[in-house]
């Protein structure tokens, strides 16, 4: 009864939200309460509730104020020289142009909201590839690749997720996991070196009279716009101000960066605290590393100490918070909502009626591959279902399996997050919607170009996990 009542549960939670019958933070609340009532849990579902949310409260602490920090680290222009050196530097060399993409965007992904990075990296960027006449889909797929690959940073979504559901700590999931993320980073700047030589040869080849006989360099002697490809989508916000500054031409830098997260005319740019600022985040992220504080401790120090430095007025302390608290309640109300999901399947019983299932089912001699099955049912299945779905649907029963086989969760959590380079080319990902809409691509041209190799990149990620001890057999 409880293994047919926890499946339907779960299935009946990922039909709601992937038809959009009913957002994930209701779908969390209120599936679970119903189910949990026909268990006969009855008034008992409230302590089963409230024990979960203290588990997750640590989780909840550090999304909101990594997700306040950076986007305050934005908004008072610590990544503005970045973006401005990055143009200087990739100059008009389309080899050097794609693998600037993904450097940009791997920075400006620390923020952990994918939508943001794209929206700063086509302000940033597009101008210069419409300029050059090279094809945007490579800055759709070097950016989706980069984008979902550090999207496994603690604040980022799917290794809250993850540590939320299986009640583990998001430190012990990422930092174990950084070598990992580490040598996946090096594959995609391969895959964007590989990209842009490519386009560097086909614009040779196919526009030889704006290049010189040189091959490297990308000597070229005129600007000019590229042509929009097939089923471009119609333009609208941030993209008329991206036509209107490729239609210039060799434009300032500044001007490429107007109406944007980046705009150099913004109120809340503090170019004096600038080194400050820097030596700051550098310092957050070396403590992140060693592990001597809780990460959420950390971000709230560090949030505090920004907000102080360079915003000492009181008025405009609160105008900042203000600021990105969309963002924040979003996060954080999704990580709470969860709670009301992982009680009910802890304190029902279900999960451990379902994992006695599964182990009956799976062959012994797979039960200490637990792990690596579940980094390898994490790429398609974070593509086809969303986040929320898998890590608290999902992932839990798979966990709850995996310990009959002596494999830990925090090893479980660890795998499950190297399908994220795939899961973030899925449709059903809103920020990938809207990086190819600002970019002009067809989705289906994104995919053909960037959903192999973002399988290579978790397949990376999910096989230097196990070689470097980071994800361990049962």
């Amino acid at each position: 009864m409880l293994v047919a009542l926890g499946f339907l549960m779960v299935a009946t939670f990922m039909a709601l939200i992937m038809t959009k019958r009913m957002t994930p933070l209701l779908a969390l609340i209120l599936v679970p309460t119903i189910f949990g009532l026909f268990t006969g849990a009855g008034f008992g579902l409230g302590d089963m509730i409230m024990d979960a949310i203290k588990d997750m409260s640590g989780t909840a602490a550090l999304l909101m104020f990594a997700i306040m920090y950076f986007g305050i680290m934005i908004d008072v222009g610590l990544f503005d020289r970045l973006v401005a050196g990055i143009q200087k530097l990739v100059g008009n060399d389309p080899a050097k142009v794609v693998l600037g993409t993904s450097l940009l965007t791997a920075v400006i992904s620390l923020d952990g909201d994918g939508s943001t990075t794209f929206i700063v990296v086509t302000a940033a960027l597009l101008p210069i590839y419409q300029r050059l006449g090279m094809s945007p889909v490579v800055l759709t797929c070097v950016a989706g690749l980069t984008n979902g690959t550090l999207n496994i940073v603690p604040w980022g979504g799917p290794t809250a997720r993850a540590a939320a559901a299986l009640h583990v700590d998001a430190a012990d999931v990422f930092v174990p996991m950084l070598p990992s993320l580490g040598i996946a980073l090096v594959v995609i700047g391969l895959f964007a070196w590989q990209l842009g030589v490519s386009e560097r040869r086909r614009l040779q080849r196919e526009r030889p009279e704006l290049w010189g006989t040189e091959m490297g360099g990308g000597n070229i002697t005129s600007p000019t716009g590229g042509a929009s490809p097939a089923g471009a989508s119609p333009k609208g916000g941030n993209l008329a101000v991206l036509e209107a500054v490729a239609r210039k031409g060799d434009g300032t830098e500044a001007a490429t960066m107007d109406g944007t997260v980046l705009d150099p005319n913004r109120e809340t740019l503090r170019p004096k605290t600038f080194y400050f600022n820097l030596v700051l985040t550098v310092a957050i992220m070396v403590l992140l590393v060693v592990d001597v504080l809780p990460l959420s401790y950390l971000f709230m120090v560090g949030t505090a100490i920004a907000l102080v430095v360079n915003f000492p007025k009181v008025s405009d302390q609160v105008k900042m918070i203000a600021g990105h608290s969309s963002e924040i309640i979003a996060v954080v109300s999704m990580v709470l909502g969860a709670a009301v999901l992982t009680g009910v399947l802890s304190g029902t019983g279900m999960v451990d009626a379902m994992s006695q299932w599964l182990v009956a089912i799976i062959p012994d001699s797979l039960g200490p591959f637990m792990a690596v099955i579940t980094g390898l049912i994490s790429i398609p299945a974070t593509f086809l279902m969303s986040n929320d779905a898998f890590y608290f649907g999902i992932l839990p029963v798979l966990t709850e399996a995996g310990a009959h086989f002596g494999v830990p969760a925090v090893d479980m959590a660890r795998a499950s997050i190297t399908g994220q380079p795939v899961h973030m080319q899925s449709p059903l990902v809103p920020a990938i919607l809207l990086l190819v809409s600002l970019s002009r691509v067809d989705l289906g041209d994104h995919h053909k170009k960037v959903l192999w190799r973002a399988l290579v990149v978790s397949l990376v990620m999910l096989a230097s996990g196990v070689l470097l001890g980071a994800i361990h057999m049962g």
